[in-house]
């Protein structure tokens, strides 16, 4: 009889209980339901905070792309530069270039974009038309080429320095002006 009236009691403790444990679990659900949905909530804003823009991300992407084929250039210049100044403004390009381009990825990297590993067809073909010259006309092709491309360079990241709502975009684009109007200034000075 005394085990009897033991579960009897027990049983009586858990019915007791039994209220507390439904609303300490409904609590505990309600407040984990906070908490989730409060993470959500701050995933969700820290993803639209550092969503790219179409034109950022068009940008990020043409600077690649320019990036890479004026180290493709740079390496030609370097090679087939019949004058010395030419081939010293090619191995600074690769030099520059390079820096400007490992920075480039870093930041894309940041914001979740992708990066071609190669050049475009447009691209490859200016390098591949390059590459068919030599000589003087090679030099004189390079400096023009030079000209040509520092000065669109120029006014796109002045564009985009302008334009850009990301700070990580414009820290990097108004740290690359400087280099770009540098060698605008230095390859027209190179012209004959």
């Amino acid at each position: 009889m005394n085990t009897n009236t033991e579960s009897k009691h027990a049983v009586k403790q858990d019915h007791a209980r039994f209220p507390q444990l439904i609303v300490s679990s409904a609590a505990a659900r309600l407040g984990m339901a906070l908490v989730a949905g409060g993470l959500l909530f701050a995933v969700s804003c820290a993803k639209t905070e550092t969503k790219l823009s179409t034109a950022d991300n068009d940008f990020i992407l043409a600077a690649t792309q320019g990036g890479m084929t004026e180290v493709k250039l740079g390496e030609l210049a370097a090679q087939k530069g019949l004058r010395d100044d030419v081939k010293a403004f090619g191995q600074t390009m690769v030099k520059d270039h390079t820096a400007i381009n490992d920075d480039l990825k870093a930041l894309a990297a940041q914001k979740g974009v992708t990066l071609p590993d190669s050049l475009d067809v447009k691209h490859q073909g200016m390098v591949d038309k390059m590459a068919a010259l030599t000589g003087s006309e090679f030099d004189d092709a390079y400096i023009a080429g030079m000209i040509e491309d520092h000065k669109m360079d120029a006014k796109e990241f002045k564009t985009e320095s302008a334009e850009t709502k990301d700070a990580d975009i414009k820290s990097f684009v108004d740290k690359s002006i400087p280099v770009v109007d540098e060698h605008l200034k230095r390859i027209t000075a190179m012209m004959k």
